[in-house]
């Protein structure tokens, strides 16, 4: 039998990518495609995927979050994430949420199909790239007292939302009508002002200021 295969995505283009690369391998069966967090949950339970290709980057319930939640109902299901964060520590939020992969969308289409066998398969497939973040020891990093924090500007405090959305560069370039080199510039002065080094982190301080 196929590989059922469910699509989580929010870009039409990318998803019709996916089916173009995949559909002709008679080794899977593209069972749905989603374009949200919430969908996702309704078409996975519909349609009862064995792997689920999910964007990290959508608005809304994020990748992690439907990964969690998707998890609780159909623990069966195999969830590879594919985003374009080379975070080390977003890689192991996803393993702790019990994703069983985690690919760059910038990875060659043969890496796409062995990781979609691995992860099918039970086994974790993590982009070479990144494998090091899971036997590193994770760096210990804390936000500034809040009396040794230089203030957020209005347009940081923008760009954090949208970070914590899920938003690419490209995205939150588009949303603010700014260059990604600005973005890159606000993206840089938030961890710098916050003693924070990754998105996850940022992610954990908007919860905890609401901020998001």
């Amino acid at each position: 039998m196929p590989i059922r295969i469910l699509i989580v995505d929010d870009h039409r283009l990318f998803r019709a990518g996916l089916k173009t690369l995949l559909s002709p391998d008679s080794n899977f069966e593209i069972v749905g495609e989603a374009t949200s967090g919430d969908e996702a949950l309704s078409i996975a339970h519909d349609a009862q995927p064995d792997v689920v290709l999910m964007d990290m980057g959508m608005p809304g319930m994020d990748g992690l979050e439907t990964t969690r939640r998707m998890l609780q109902d159909l623990p069966q299901v195999k969830i590879l994430i594919m985003t374009m964060h080379e975070d080390s520590e977003l890689v192991r939020e996803c393993v702790r949420a019990g994703a069983k992969g985690y690919i760059i969308k910038r990875a060659a289409e043969s890496e796409l199909v062995d990781a979609i066998y691995a992860v099918w398969r039970g086994i974790i497939y993590i982009h070479p790239a990144l494998v090091s973040s899971l036997v590193a020891p994770p760096v210990k990093t804390s936000p500034k007292p809040p009396g040794e924090v230089e203030p957020l500007s209005a347009r940081e405090i923008e760009v954090l939302r949208l970070i914590v959305k899920g938003y690419t560069n490209r995205q939150i370039s588009g949303a603010l009508n700014i260059s990604i080199r600005t973005v890159e510039t606000h993206r840089s002065n938030l961890m710098d002002k916050l003693n924070l080094h990754s998105r996850v982190e940022l992610v954990r301080y908007a919860a905890e200021h609401n901020l998001n």
